[in-house]
């Protein structure tokens, strides 16, 4: 769901352009993950609080990229300053996102928290306006914001006043996709030019993340008097696949065919959050959804389109 690590924009190597065959399958996989975790994080909450369902997410993607960092020999960062920002980035691209979908979706459907989620770009490129000189404003691009934020409100039914709307988990919803993008804005302006690979980066952002949850969730839960089963596995495949595993899979596709490639995921999630909510969840479906996410996705394109050199 929307890249939610530490991410140093790079150029794929040479021997890496060429290895191009077989990143078109794990792209489809990632986009799978991806859109069916807002399903598990509906499942998860059956049986779980919102902060039990985030720190076992968490805890289960830690120990995948534990293991990833083992096997390939990695050290895990140094120096206070880097993981002082670590921990911001923790903060606003892992628990307090998470843990807002999770609250979030206690009232509102898991097919809306998918399409708030693709909502992060346009976030982002508003933002980017202001904070990052080199992101210059276009035409196209404002166009695209105006468009994608129409597409919102046509989501949101805002022609009939909102009607049957939870107010209050929709914004928890967009509220944790403009983290994203303000995490993202946070890491390239503090942790662009250090030394440390992307797994190592990642590894100990998730780890500090899982530590905040541990620290938060006893304040504000108790714990469960009984683990049932299918809520259980939901949560532990949101963490060991839809985080874990994914990013891994998603450095794969980074270094075949570059950043801009695979972030193209971000417009698959929303469709396939929809599809999982309707098929397997039984949610309803009015017209405005998908035409509203239409809207939404085609903004979002728009937004990220690069001036011209």
């Amino acid at each position: 769901m929307t890249t939610a690590t530490v991410s140093r924009t790079s150029t794929p190597a040479p021997e890496a352009r060429r290895r191009t065959v077989g990143w078109r399958p794990r792209f489809a996989f990632l986009s799978l993950i991806w859109g069916f975790s807002f399903l598990l994080i509906k499942v998860g909450t059956e049986a779980y609080a919102p902060f039990q369902v985030t720190f076992g997410r968490l805890l289960f993607g830690t120990l995948v990229l534990a293991a990833a960092i083992a096997v390939k020999r990695e050290r895990l960062p140094r120096g206070a300053r880097t993981w002082g920002h670590l921990t911001v980035a923790a903060l606003l691209l892992n628990a307090l996102p998470f843990s807002l979908f999770a609250y979030a979706e206690l009232t509102i459907p898991s097919t809306l928290a998918g399409i708030c989620n693709a909502t992060s770009p346009l976030w982002g490129m508003a933002l980017s306006l202001v904070a990052l000189s080199e992101d210059r404003p276009t035409r196209v691009r404002v166009a695209g914001l105006g468009l994608g934020f129409l597409g919102v409100l046509t989501v949101l039914g805002a022609w009939q006043g909102f009607a049957g709307l939870d107010a209050k988990g929709t914004a928890m919803a967009l509220l944790a996709s403009l983290s994203y993008p303000i995490g993202w804005i946070y890491v390239r302006r503090t942790l662009a030019g250090t030394s440390d690979s992307n797994l190592s980066l990642t590894g100990a952002q998730l780890l500090l993340a899982t530590a905040q949850l541990a620290f938060v969730t006893p304040l504000f839960t108790t714990l469960p008097t009984s683990f049932p089963v299918l809520p259980l596995l939901a949560v532990v495949a949101l963490g060991a696949l839809g985080t874990g595993v994914a990013m891994l899979v998603q450095y794969g596709i980074v270094a075949e065919v570059g950043p801009t490639t695979a972030q193209m995921v971000t417009y698959f999630i929303p469709v396939i959050a929809t599809a999982a909510g309707v098929a397997l969840l039984g949610e309803s479906l009015a017209w405005s959804t998908p035409v509203g996410a239409a809207i939404v996705l085609a903004g979002a394109a728009l937004s990220q389109v690069k001036p011209r050199t």
